[in-house]
């Protein structure tokens, strides 16, 4: 009976982890809501805008407002009018677009920054003056608005209140296609927000398994390998970081095959719960790390948003997942493993495990579906952290087309990235076995992305060290305090910029 409850319990916990997030709701109409509480209005530097008319009903007000404040229209500059004169809004708020081209990512931004200023439970209803915009645009700043209200709020008890908005556009049904494309997208950077907030108890290597499962009803096939397998095909790299948690390790596979090409494969890193092993980490670290599966979970849902909107592509992504926890069965300082590439490792320090995960991820994903590129993704080093911060992702690779893909992909999507250089090979060698985990001096994110060089074979590859940029500790344009989902836009958006060259 006990077992039959820890099951339905299990169950129970993987359904609530997947909990579709709706932060808001959005209409595109060709007028404005009558009904709405909030009005949006746009200026520029000129007056290109519905700015005047909504100036002359309230006789001048608005005008006064921006006088007073200072207010030149300036993009990302914002006034709020409250209880404005003649009109029904209990407020107006005024947003500067400068006089420049929006690009995609500006817009994006500017989206997040209006439902940062609208954060109010007063709130309900949003109508937004955007006759002026194109499609395409209009459909930007709803996407930046959802991306930045989404909340976890599954373990509070006063619940997010979502709004409503209402966008009065010049062709509704152009707007709502548009806008269409990035829901899909938004599913997958929800599902790696929510994955990368839950709680390390409640997301398991089983439980991430069971997320991925998921994903089979929009036609991706998924392959769970559990420890005895792992170890059957010589994953012993895998095997080994998850041996001191009861669950052991699990390789997942989500391979969503909308063309015939050759795959495109995303390996990622999985470690739901990061102790640091032996070598454990210090107090004030160790709270933050939930978030060390993040690199897996814009894997999984790079995968979910290109399934979504039907993409014309290949892509698999095989993730490495695990918990790395303290046990008479773990791993310890000095062991030696035989990874499935055939080189051996020494275990030189347990809390540099992602990289292992990651190893037989790559190897799994070359041997068995031969990818035109490999693209690994983690939260690696503090190396990396340190360097670059939590506001760019660093990145290693040794072939120029691809730093040049990945970087002009982050460029457009708000998720930027940075070269970083490989090398420091030498300081990998081991005494005992032909490569250990850690660097023998050197700077650290450098050593890490060599060590995974050595197992990428033949194959064009590129690393994404997402150090830092999992978990955000205060809301930013269109990214919310908590998981961030960071990979997701800047994977979908390279991997459909792949499908574009290969038309």
């Amino acid at each position: 009976m006990k077992a039959k409850l820890t099951k339905l319990s299990s169950v129970l916990m993987a359904v609530a982890i997947s909990q579709p997030v709706l932060a808001e709701t959005f209409h595109f109409n060709e007028k404005l809501s009558s009904k709405s509480d909030t009005l949006v209005v746009f200026k520029g530097k000129a007056n290109s805008t519905d700015f005047v008319k909504f100036d002359k009903k309230t006789e001048g007000q608005l005008s006064r407002a921006l006088t007073a404040n200072k207010f030149d229209g300036g993009y990302n500059s914002f006034t709020e009018v409250l209880a404005p004169n003649k009109m029904n809004y209990d407020r107006v708020l005024i947003v500067g677009i400068g006089d420049e081209p929006l690009s995609k990512a500006k817009l994006t931004k500017l989206g997040g920054n209006i439902a940062g200023k609208l954060t109010s439970k007063h709130i309900n209803d949003v109508s937004v003056a955007a006759e002026h915009f194109d499609a395409k645009q209009v459909s930007l700043l709803a996407h930046g608005i959802n991306l930045r209200a989404y909340n976890y709020d599954k373990y509070k008890k006063e619940k997010y209140q979502e709004k409503t908005y209402t966008f009065d556009v010049a062709d509704k049904s152009a707007s709502k296609s548009a806008y269409g494309k990035l829901e899909h997208i938004e599913s997958g950077i929800f599902l790696a927000r929510d994955l990368t907030n839950e709680v390390p108890t409640e997301l398991t290597a089983v439980d991430f398994a069971a997320e991925a499962k998921k994903l089979e009803k929009l036609g991706v096939k998924v392959t769970v390998l559990t420890p005895k397998e792992i170890k059957k095909l010589g994953m012993n790299a895998l095997e080994g970081v998850g041996r001191g948690s009861s669950e052991g390790s699990r390789l997942i596979v989500a391979h969503y095959e909308g063309s015939n090409d050759a795959p495109i494969a995303i390996a990622g890193k999985g470690i739901t719960f990061d102790s640091g092993g032996y070598q454990i980490k210090t107090s004030e670290s160790i709270v933050r790390m939930k978030s060390d599966m993040a690199g897996a979970a814009a894997a999984l849902g790079t995968v979910k948003a290109l399934a979504k909107m039907k993409a014309e592509v290949n892509v698999v992504a095989v993730m490495g997942v695990a918990a790395n926890m303290v046990s008479e069965k773990a791993q310890a300082p000095g062991d030696v493993v035989r990874t499935a590439e055939g080189l051996s490792v020494e275990i030189t320090h347990t809390d540099a495990e992602g990289r292992l995960v990651l190893i037989d991820a790559m190897w799994y994903a070359r041997k068995h579906y031969k990818p035109s590129v490999l693209v690994d993704i983690a939260t690696l080093t503090g190396g990396k952290y340190r360097a670059l911060g939590t506001e760019l992702g660093g990145i290693f690779s040794d072939n120029e087309q691809l730093v040049t893909e990945i970087t002009m992909a982050g460029k457009a999507v708000n998720e930027p990235v940075w070269r970083l250089p490989l090398g420091y090979k030498d300081r990998l060698k081991s005494t005992i076995a032909d490569l250990r985990n850690t660097g023998k001096g050197g700077p650290s994110a450098t050593t890490a992305a060599t060590f995974l060089q050595q197992f990428a074979g033949d194959t064009p590859w590129i690393h994404i060290d997402m150090a830092g940029n999992a978990l955000a500790s205060s809301a930013k344009g269109e990214v919310p305090v908590g998981g961030t989902g960071y990979g997701v836009r800047l994977l979908t958006e390279w991997v459909l910029n792949q499908h574009k060259v290969n038309e």
